[in-house]
């Protein structure tokens, strides 16, 4: 019998287990018949809008982002982690995962109306027998950036983890509609508290610590109606590869993952309900990506036993594209 820190492998594991086990509720992608080039896989997400910052609770398709098909090998054992945007989302499948590796994890995340995706997340993580904790601050305010590393040290004593994963989008129809007052506020969520967490976090983070960003395929290749979207998340890439340059002498790992399209509640929250619709049709693999295929990426970054050598990079799980742009 296998422990809960032991993988299970994958023979261990029903046939009907494996196919069709649907976490959280609502159509869930499913291993090998949802894969690239499925019949029916693509354009099938309903035509829905549901308002900012948007809950898991009022998506008609809810994701898959509870990580319960995972199992953990003590990775991140001992180890602290802070997630911003970590209510729902990849942010809560990768606190999931991060739980069920052996981490403390707190999360950080924007307004009441995520109160309840938050405390979700903290009822999956504390079922995997460590301790959680949850802030609700707008880290568009940069006092609330060092207040949640704060937060997190008093809890939990110490922080060796920083995920920088809150994101903010809003699409335009033309350039012209781009005021200054969003492309101020978009850097200021996507960039300036990536920035000043970091900063916050450099007090605690200690040799062998690990920062992760999350960027996206937007800032890679570019995307016209998301203009300071893209633009922000380019700028988050350069600066993992200035931080990677810069901690370097501290041993601390800085990293980021930019994955392609995410069905995720921003999603229904900040896009027209004809692009919800097709979101993530335009991939290779002809669909959006679930959460919990995106967490492991984090995991490996974030764990000093599988990537010691990597800082400095952009891994990029963007469902079969090759050549962004």
């Amino acid at each position: 019998m296998n422990s809960p820190d032991e993988p299970i492998p994958l023979a261990d594991i029903p046939l009907t287990d494996r196919a069709s086990r649907q976490p959280g509720g609502g159509p869930q992608y499913r291993p090998g018949t949802d894969g690239p080039g499925s019949p029916g896989a693509a354009g099938e997400h309903p035509e829905q809008t549901i308002g900012y910052p948007g809950g898991t609770g009022e998506m008609a398709e809810r994701p898959r982002d509870e990580m319960r098909d995972y199992r953990g090998s003590g990775l991140l054992r001992g180890r602290c982690a802070l997630i911003t945007g970590g209510d729902s989302g990849i942010g809560r499948a990768v606190a999931v995962a991060f739980a069920k590796e052996g981490a403390d994890v707190a999360i950080a995340y924007l307004s009441r109306d995520e109160d309840d995706d938050a405390a979700h997340t903290v009822s999956l993580i504390e079922e995997q027998g460590v301790q959680a904790l949850s802030v609700r601050a707008d880290l568009a305010e940069p006092e609330n950036c060092g207040y949640v590393v704060e937060r997190t040290v008093a809890a939990f004593g110490t922080l060796d983890i920083l995920v920088n994963n809150v994101a903010y989008q809003s699409p335009v129809d033309d350039f012209a509609a781009l005021n200054p007052a969003q492309w101020a506020h978009t850097f200021a969520v996507n960039v300036d508290s990536y920035y000043l967490t970091s900063l916050a976090a450099l007090a605690y983070l200690t040799p062998g610590g690990a920062i992760v960003n999350t960027g996206s395929i937007n800032g890679l290749r570019g995307n016209k109606q998301l203009i300071d979207y893209a633009a922000s998340k380019g700028a988050v890439h350069v600066l993992t590869y200035s931080l990677a340059k810069a901690l370097m002498d501290r041993k601390i790992r800085v990293n980021c993952v930019a994955p392609g399209p995410v069905w995720t509640p921003l999603i229904p929250a900040t896009l027209p309900a004809d692009q919800v619709g097709e979101f993530g049709s335009q991939a290779p693999y002809g669909r959006a990506a679930e959460p919990d295929e995106i967490a492991p990426s984090y995991v490996f970054l974030a764990a000093d036993r599988l990537s010691s050598y990597y800082s400095g990079q952009v891994l990029a799980p963007i469902g079969g594209e090759t050549l962004p742009g």
